[in-house]
């Protein structure tokens, strides 16, 4: 059946049809929807873990028991699996396992812009990469071939247009793949300096001959038409390039972009006039084909950083862009605000109020260092907020205990927090951890995680206790505080950076966005009351606007929450 598919939901099919039985991963856009996709089928144990370093040794477990299995992760999520992908490269699998990897070009919703090509290459493992939907059906089914054929996981790799764009697939029936069964293997599996010094040259081998697959393998093809330009190219840059060129190119396109082949490259060179490389961030592809002897064109009119589109590959090769139109008139920027009703902006403005310095994590409270609160100084990567207070207290010699904060989400704790705060319990810095507990992970679209007390199903699962978890890590202060109310708030955030101790405060209160939370009324602004003084326009709430001078509430995103009311001294904002 022919239907239109988003890339990351026809990944979860291809995974589907493969006969994929076991997938762990932990969410992170662009990749979130293909594991919320694969939870879709019943055949496929589906979970969310706490994060995508336990993701990976999950499918390899999995693998090694003799069940296809899978990780999704983004591109920074790599980083963390990092670990558990260099050495499953040398172990090997027994069924076969797949790794996804969602890069960013352009950065829509990361902190960096890293190729993961580079993970590939040096973990010596294959990489496959889509280029529409249909092909990450297909791609996904070749590669678990691969994957049990020379003892290695495959790492799938997406980007962000071809996982959120839509393409027409065609699906078919579910395999199920002969049985696996696990044979206990000490040289091949347990991984201590004395096997792995043997198995390097397995790596080594299987790199060898997997560039010799390359050279004629279902995921390589070669377009031609006119030869006097030629192309090489992978994943979108592919779909820019065949709009911008159509027939008056030839193309090789290259799906396995790791071990690249040499004789397939040889060989189309030797077909055309000139040749250009096509690829997204760094000139992987370009380098290779250099050292091949051949010259190309690439990132000396290509920029490195950055998404391609079809006008920039026109413009940057010298051929007219298409005609288009614009607007007249400047539209007003629009950046991203936390929503109105969304329970970190009370605790945000109270950590701005006092004037703390507050080191950040990664999440949707990233939000917290944009005006006007701009309460935020620092945001790394997973974690880093508690390891880094730590540090920064330490360095400080105690001169900055007393207005320094770390402020960390509920699942960014459980995915990398732990180690921190345990950092801080075990070395003793005075340091005020916060933890935003809004009892989901919001970001990447609400997903369950260990605190909340559901699986990924939406099913009851275990449910890990912050409050006692922090004290069994070693923290006699341990607060719980509603972050609606700007009091409390306020004291307890005083009464924690006095301490003369190591101190966790708990922001609980439900994101506003999720379903089974029930708002208050819209609040109302009494006009003859309000004198303008704009301090509610301080929490930065898109409810809440300026008209003629006066506070105006727009009462279609306005959900009573109250926090503003708490600012007015005039009570010109009341409830309905």
């Amino acid at each position: 059946m022919k239907q239109l598919m988003l890339g990351n939901q026809a990944l979860a099919r291809g995974l589907y049809e493969a006969g994929c039985s076991v997938v762990s991963s932990y969410p992170g856009t662009p990749s979130t929807e293909v594991t919320e996709e694969a939870a879709k089928y019943d055949e496929i144990y589906c979970e969310w873990a706490p994060n995508e370093k336990v993701a990976m040794e999950v499918a390899f477990g999995a693998a090694l028991a003799g069940k296809r299995s899978f990780c999704g992760m983004k591109h920074v999520g790599l980083n963390v699996a990092a670990d558990p992908l260099f050495t499953c490269a040398y172990t090997g699998v027994n069924a076969g396992m797949l790794i996804c990897v969602a890069d960013d070009p352009g950065m829509h919703s990361s902190q960096n812009e890293q190729d993961s090509r580079h993970y590939a290459i040096a973990a010596k493992v294959p990489m496959v990469e889509p280029a529409d939907s249909m092909e990450a059906i297909e791609f996904a089914k070749l590669a678990y071939e691969m994957s049990e054929k020379f003892d290695t996981p495959v790492i799938v790799k997406m980007c962000t247009r071809v996982a959120h764009s839509q393409s027409v697939v065609e699906t078919s029936d579910r395999i199920t793949p002969p049985e696996k069964p696990y044979e206990k293997n000490i040289a091949k599996y347990v991984m201590m300096p004395g096997n792995a010094i043997r198995r390097h040259p397995f790596v080594e081998e299987r790199t060898r001959k997997l560039t010799e697959y390359a050279e004629n393998c279902p995921f390589n093809r070669v377009e031609m038409g006119d030869t006097k330009l030629g192309i090489i190219t992978s994943s979108t840059s592919y779909q820019y390039a065949k709009e911008v060129f159509g027939e008056n190119a030839s193309i090789l396109k290259l799906g396995l972009v790791n071990p690249l082949p040499e004789k397939l490259i040889l060989d189309f060179a030797s077909k055309v006039d000139k040749l250009v490389i096509i690829e997204e961030l760094d000139p992987i592809i370009e380098n290779h084909c250099k050292q091949l002897g051949m010259e190309v064109t690439g990132k000396d009119v290509l920029p490195i950083e950055g998404e391609f589109s079809q006008n920039l590959i026109a413009e940057k090769l010298g051929l007219p862009k298409p005609e288009s139109c614009s607007l007249d008139e400047t539209l007003p920027n629009r950046p991203p605000v936390m929503c109105a009703g969304c329970p970190h902006r009370g605790l945000f403005y109270t950590l701005q109020k006092n004037k703390c310095t507050v080191l950040g994590d990664i999440g949707c409270y990233t939000l917290g260092a944009v005006a006007p609160l701009n309460a935020m100084e620092m945001t790394l990567c997973m974690g880093a907020s508690i390891s880094s207070i730590h540090g920064f207290n330490k360095a400080n010699e105690g001169k900055s205990e007393g207005n320094t904060v770390a402020v960390i989400g509920d699942s960014t704790f459980m995915h990398s927090g732990m180690t921190g705060l345990a950092n801080i319990a075990y070395n003793q810095s005075n340091s005020t951890v916060i933890i935003l507990d809004n009892s989901i992970t919001g970001m990447t679209g609400h997903q369950q995680n260990p605190t909340t007390g559901y699986n990924i199903k939406g099913d009851p699962a275990g449910k890990i206790d912050l409050e006692a978890l922090c004290r069994a890590m070693g923290f006699n202060r341990v607060t719980v505080v509603d972050p609606y109310d700007l009091d409390a708030c306020d004291r307890v955030i005083k009464e924690e950076l006095r301490a003369a101790e190591p101190s966790v405060i708990i922001s609980r209160r439900p994101c506003a966005l999720l379903k089974y939370v029930k708002h208050e009324k819209p609040l109302r602004c009494d006009a003859e009351k309000c004198v303008g003084c704009k301090s509610c326009m301080k929490l930065g709430c898109p409810a809440i606007s300026m008209k003629d001078g006066k506070a105006a509430i727009d009462t279609t995103l306005c959900v009573g929450c109250g926090v503003c009311k708490q600012l007015c001294k005039f009570d010109a904002l009341q409830s309905q």
